[in-house]
């Protein structure tokens, strides 16, 4: 690493204006890796900071993020002591981060971190970046055949009972403001519910094509049947969620007077 890739690394490390957020459980071997790409595609480009909140491992990652955290300036970690699932993480890092930008993506390494300077770019341009939700949308997914028909599945019953038209809530690569975040409501399986719950905001939803690629290492922690009941129960309650809250139009007095 050359002088100039330190000195940019210290003031990213100071002064981030983005955090990336990377939720995991027993992903040692994809760690690495990813944390390379991430400041590769970032450094001198943008200020930042890497999150890692480790759910609960019981494999080395635990390990891992402390080692890589003396090699890495830029990179912070929490960890769980037992799991608590991926939305709890993402609250964690977001809570604790010191960016008002947030990119989160998945740390099996699926997501690809090039793709976060694309939906940086359209998150600045937004006339209102912080009410929008920019999230990526698998065009061709790297899984499974079983996966992809479950997840196809989950993602029509969604879109009937919420009336969305995002063609893929489940990508982990999203960039969203800490302010917007820390309104919604916090429960299980929230991550997977951003859309929605920035429509119920009153923000907007900007779905943009993302490459995908194929997991290297590690298991998925989510089974088809588990994924598929878990979704049905999280619509309803986000539809409960939607008919009992409202958007308040707030004005102020003193703009009346002037």
């Amino acid at each position: 690493m050359n002088s100039d890739t330190n000195s940019i690394s210290k003031y990213s490390s100071l002064f981030p204006q983005i955090t990336v957020v990377v939720p995991v459980k027993d992903e040692e071997d994809s760690i690495q890796l990813l944390i390379l790409e991430i400041c590769n595609v970032l450094r001198g480009v943008e200020a930042f900071e890497i999150i890692y909140i480790d759910d609960g491992s019981v494999d080395g990652t635990h390990d891992k993020l402390k080692e890589l955290m003396g090699e890495v300036p830029e990179l912070i970690s929490f960890r769980h002591r037992v799991s608590c699932g991926q939305s709890s993480a993402i609250v964690t890092g977001v809570k604790n981060a010191r960016g008002s930008i947030i990119v989160t993506l998945d740390g099996d390494g699926q997501n690809d971190p090039k793709d976060i300077i694309t939906l940086l770019s359209r998150y600045s341009k937004a006339k209102k970046p912080e009410e929008v939700l920019i999230i990526g949308h698998r065009v061709k997914r790297m899984d499974t055949l079983l996966k992809r028909w479950s997840s196809h599945f989950a993602n029509s019953i969604r879109r009937g009972l919420l009336g969305d038209k995002i063609p893929d809530t489940g990508c982990g690569l999203k960039v969203f403001s800490k302010s917007m975040f820390l309104e919604f409501p916090v429960f299980d399986h929230m991550h997977r519910f951003m859309p929605a719950l920035t429509d119920r905001f009153g923000g907007n939803v900007i779905s943009v094509p993302v490459n995908h690629r194929s997991r290297k290492s590690g298991n998925s922690k989510y089974g088809t049947w588990y994924r598929l009941l878990a979704g049905i129960i999280d619509i309803l309650g986000v539809i409960w969620l939607k008919k009992r809250g409202s958007l308040p139009q707030v004005l102020s007095i003193k703009d009346e007077l002037l």
